[in-house]
């Protein structure tokens, strides 16, 4: 996350907010029906073939956009899903959610935010790591950010508890997988930002215990551990030396070295000793935000791919698109004025509807394609090996692309690299493959430590 203002200033303001899959898949139109003969025949040999003698019959190209996006749907509900940053318990928390009050359900479909299960399961999201987010100003108390980040634990396993006929916990890729085959979403959990581990290096092995299964380094200030990509202020030159005996027992005990709003050059030492490939949960190419330090150079993309790690592309809008964050900076400007002038506040109902109508006409929303723009730089300057998706859903506020607006909506990003000519087997590895790698490989180093 930005730092919950900052990400959601206008997102709650201005926030914008199918049928069942398998009614869609088996009941098209007889037209579509007559469309997809030839394509119907050829998928149906196909399972008698390999992947690969599949993927050289099916030329998705050649399909129009109504019929890409029906096999999308297919696609996403087949395919697991991989979502590697999803601010829900955060939201919860915002949202007045405590131990003591009634959950939050998202078991149902909600009025707000960009996730809940019947999004979800419309979107074939099946395991968004849950994002235990410690905001930076916590730092500076001492037990506040690891107290925060047990009661946020709590309550992602309170959700599994409340609702276990559709969310579980998920530790590994084999539970993920379990959970898969029984229809219910998985609730992996991902710590953002390692302030929470304050300066006792055996929390790492303590947060390992309650489910934590990757740490971001830093958030949007140095920590203990290094420097931040949003702070200005550079207090090691890269990791401290208590940060590289955070890297070192991350290895140890299976916990995923998380890339993402560390500064380059704690992005560089991190590399230089980790024994194991890393993962960037939720961060894009910087080659399209010149100014941005907290997307992915080239160089650190390339020097991640050479790790063996994955980088998994944000979805918001000023990750994605320079001119878009430029007019957001903007028009929050112009929209700080005007409620001072007016006298207004961000809940009054006028102001909304003012900001609303100033932001469409002002600074229009990228669209899906410049997520698939980012997606297609990664393959083609390391290869698809190393792409995953990381929306940051939830912690982003009201600046997705349109076609991305929640969870519902990841077939349009499948249908839209389908256009491109990805192969079915390259969305997979994208979608779900290429972290589960760097998953299963932390594991395995960690089982051999002891």
């Amino acid at each position: 996350m930005l730092g919950y203002f900052v990400k959601n200033a206008f997102g709650g303001l201005m926030g914008v907010q199918l049928e069942n899959p398998l009614i869609l898949r088996f009941n098209l139109t007889h037209q579509l029906m007559r469309k997809f003969l030839n394509l119907a025949f050829l998928a149906t040999m196909a399972f008698a073939c390999s992947p690969n003698e599949q993927e050289t019959t099916v030329d998705y190209t050649t399909l129009s956009d109504e019929e890409r996006l029906e096999v999308a749907k297919e696609i996403a509900h087949e395919t697991i899903i991989v979502d590697g940053h999803v601010d829900l318990p955060y939201r919860m928390k915002v949202g007045g959610f405590t131990l003591q009050r009634e959950i939050l359900d998202v078991s149902v479909r909600t009025p707000d935010g960009n996730f809940d299960f019947p999004r979800a399961k419309e979107g074939g999201l099946d395991a968004p790591f849950m994002s235990i987010y410690i905001p930076a100003g916590l730092q500076q108390t001492p037990g506040s950010s690891k107290a925060l980040a047990d009661s946020l634990i709590l309550m992602t396993e309170r959700l599994a508890e409340t609702f276990p006929d559709k969310f579980a916990m998920a530790y590994s890729p084999a539970e993920v997988e379990t959970n898969f085959s029984a229809g219910k979403i998985s609730l992996p959990m991902g710590m953002e930002n390692g302030s929470a581990l304050e300066d006792d290096i055996s929390n790492v092995a303590y947060f390992h215990e309650r489910g934590i299964r990757y740490i971001t380094l830093t958030h949007g200030k140095a920590n203990l551990i290094g420097d931040s990509s949003y702070d200005t202020v550079r207090l090691y030159n890269g990791l401290s030396e208590y940060g590289e005996q955070v890297v070192a027992e991350m290895n140890r005990v299976g916990i995923m070295v998380d890339l993402s709003h560390v500064s380059d050059d704690t992005f560089k030492d991190a590399l230089a000793l980790t024994k194991v490939p890393v993962i960037a949960s939720h961060s894009s190419v910087r080659a399209f935000t010149p100014d941005f330090e907290r997307n992915m150079s080239d160089e650190l993309i390339q020097a991640m791919a050479k790790n063996g790690g994955v980088m998994m592309i944000n979805f918001g809008g000023s990750f994605i698109d320079s001119a878009y964050a430029a007019g957001t900076d903007k028009a929050r400007e112009h929209l700080i004025n005007y409620m001072a002038e007016n006298k207004l506040s961000q809940g009054d109902s006028s102001f909304k509807v003012y900001a609303s109508e100033y932001m469409a006409a002002n600074n229009p929303f990228p669209s899906v394609k410049r997520v698939a723009d980012h997606i297609d730089h990664v393959k083609n300057l390391v290869g698809i090996d190393y792409i995953g998706l990381g929306s940051d859903f939830d912690g982003v506020g009201d600046s997705l692309p349109t076609g991305l607006k929640d969870v519902s909506m990841y077939p349009n990003l499948i249908a839209e690299l389908l256009k491109r000519g990805y192969t079915r087997e390259e969305i997979e590895m994208i979608c779900y493959n290429n972290v589960f790698r760097v998953w299963k490989a932390v594991e395995d180093y960690a089982a051999n430590q002891k």
